[in-house]
């Protein structure tokens, strides 16, 4: 009976990471968008994201099943607390790239106000942090959540330098406005992106030592 809740649990898990992976895909497309101005990524980043839709709903349910045929215990509770929990996160993570994507096209139809080298940036550490907390889930390793943590610090410094520039942008020439609000929601939006990845890597800890941070 262990051995199959085993399987189970590995196998709701894997799904989780895997959704991270589909995720870090539509991450590359949204760059490709915004960065390469490359307009036909959209629809890569849209087919992911049903991707995403659909493995949320799969797990979900498995998660459930899992519940109601095992019965676990306190920390194989804990997991599929974790994953049951992440899911909306990484749900939604998915969702705000898509954002990106789509705020890509309309700014590829004219000319770029600046380089994008802090959102180039930011899309870039979003990457490093979906890599590093799936190293944590798989390790179960407190350290490293606290290191993905620390990433986001570096996330949010990057989005309050392009707020505070965009806003410099337009007072100088209120014709950026436009662009800039465009620009300003794109970096809203991979900021929400490093906050969700941050929601799962604070779970991390009460899944290892049962322990609330």
């Amino acid at each position: 009976m262990r051995e199959a809740l085993e399987h189970d649990l590995r196998s709701i898990l894997e799904g989780a990471l895997e959704m991270l992976d589909v995720v870090a895909r539509q991450l590359d497309f949204a760059r490709a968008s915004l960065i390469e101005r490359d307009t036909g990524a959209l629809a890569n980043a849209r087919a992911l994201d049903k991707e995403v839709d659909a493995m949320e709903t799969r797990i979900e349910a498995e998660c459930l099943r899992v519940i109601a045929l095992h019965q676990p215990v306190a920390r194989d509770l804990r997991l599929i607390a974790l994953i049951l929990k992440s899911l909306t996160d990484i749900e939604r993570m998915g969702d705000y790239v898509v954002h990106v994507a789509e705020d890509g096209v309309e700014l590829a139809q004219e000319t770029a106000l600046k380089k994008y080298i802090n959102l180039a940036r930011m899309l870039e550490r979003l990457g490093e942090m979906i890599d590093s907390l799936k190293r944590t889930i798989r390790e179960r390793n407190v350290e490293l959540a606290r290191a993905t943590l620390e990433m986001d610090d570096e996330v949010d410094d990057l989005y309050e330098q392009i707020q505070r520039e965009l806003v410099t942008y337009m007072l100088e020439d209120p014709r950026t406005i436009g662009k800039a609000i465009t620009l300003m929601r794109v970096g809203r939006s991979l900021e929400r992106v490093g906050d969700h990845i941050e929601n799962v890597a604070e779970r991390v800890n009460y899944w290892v030592t049962g322990q609330r941070t």
